[in-house]
C-alpha cells in the first residue's frame, strides 16, 4: 500500500534498473536487426535518448519506455526483466521482495509485476503508484486484442481514453480495448493505488 509520504512502500534494494532495461532494450532492437537510428524513427525516441537508456545511464519515463517497447513489439515487462516462464504445473509463488519494479524518474510513478507467472493464459497482473497530481500521460495504443482492466485500491483515478474521461474512485472498475492512445492521471492531493490486469487474445 501507499505510504502517508505518497510512496510505495519499498519492496527491496533495487537492483540497476536502468541498466537491465537498458541490455533487454538493446538485445531486442539486434535480433530485430534494427539500428538505433530504424529504432529512433519507429518509436518516436531520439537516438540520443536510446543511445543513453541502452548504456543504463537514462532511465526512461514511462511514457518513453513504452514507446520502446511498442516500436520493439515487446511488452513493457519484458524488457523489464520478469520471472521466468513456469516450468511444472505447481503453483508458482513470487515473494514480495522478488517483485520486478519500474519507476518513472521523473514522476514518482511505479509499475509493479505482480504476476508470479506472466504470460500464462496471456496475460499479466500489476500494481500502480500513481502520487498525487501526476499523469503517465498518454500511452501508445497497444495492438489489436489487447484488452485492460483495472481496480482502484485506493484514491481517485481518473482514465483518459480516447475523448471519454472517466473519474473511478477506491471499488471502482473499468475494463477498455487498449488499442488506442490512453493514460492514466492523478488529479487529487492524495496518492493513487489500482491493480490492473492485461490480457492478450491470441
Amino acid at each position: 500500500m501507499v505510504e502517508q509520504d505518497g510512496n510505495p512502500a519499498e519492496p527491496r534494494d533495487r537492483d540497476d534498473l536502468a541498466g537491465a532495461f537498458g541490455a533487454n532494450v538493446r538485445r531486442r532492437r539486434e535480433e530485430a536487426g534494427l539500428t538505433l537510428d530504424q529504432l529512433a524513427a519507429q518509436s518516436a525516441v531520439s537516438r540520443a535518448m536510446l543511445s543513453k537508456v541502452e548504456r543504463g545511464e537514462k532511465s526512461p519515463t514511462i511514457g518513453v519506455a513504452s514507446k520502446i517497447a511498442h516500436a520493439l513489439n515487446a511488452s513493457l515487462s519484458d524488457l523489464i526483466g520478469g520471472p521466468p516462464p513456469p516450468n511444472s504445473a505447481v503453483a508458482v509463488v513470487m515473494r514480495r521482495s522478488e517483485r520486478p519494479i519500474f519507476r518513472d524518474p521523473e514522476t514518482g510513478f511505479e509499475r509493479h509485476m505482480v504476476s508470479a507467472a506472466p504470460g500464462v493464459a496471456g496475460g499479466e497482473m500489476l500494481v500502480h503508484y500513481l502520487p498525487a497530481h501526476i499523469s503517465t500521460g498518454l500511452l501508445p495504443a497497444y495492438p489489436p486484442g489487447t484488452e485492460k482492466q483495472l481496480v482502484v485500491l485506493e484514491g481517485t483515478l481518473t482514465v483518459l481514453l480516447g475523448g471519454i474521461t472517466e473519474t473511478l474512485n477506491e471499488g471502482d472498475s473499468i475494463f477498455f480495448q487498449a488499442d488506442t492512445d490512453h493514460g492514466f492521471a492523478n488529479r487529487t492531493t492524495t496518492p493513487c493505488e489500482y491493480i490492473m490486469i492485461i490480457s492478450r487474445r491470441t
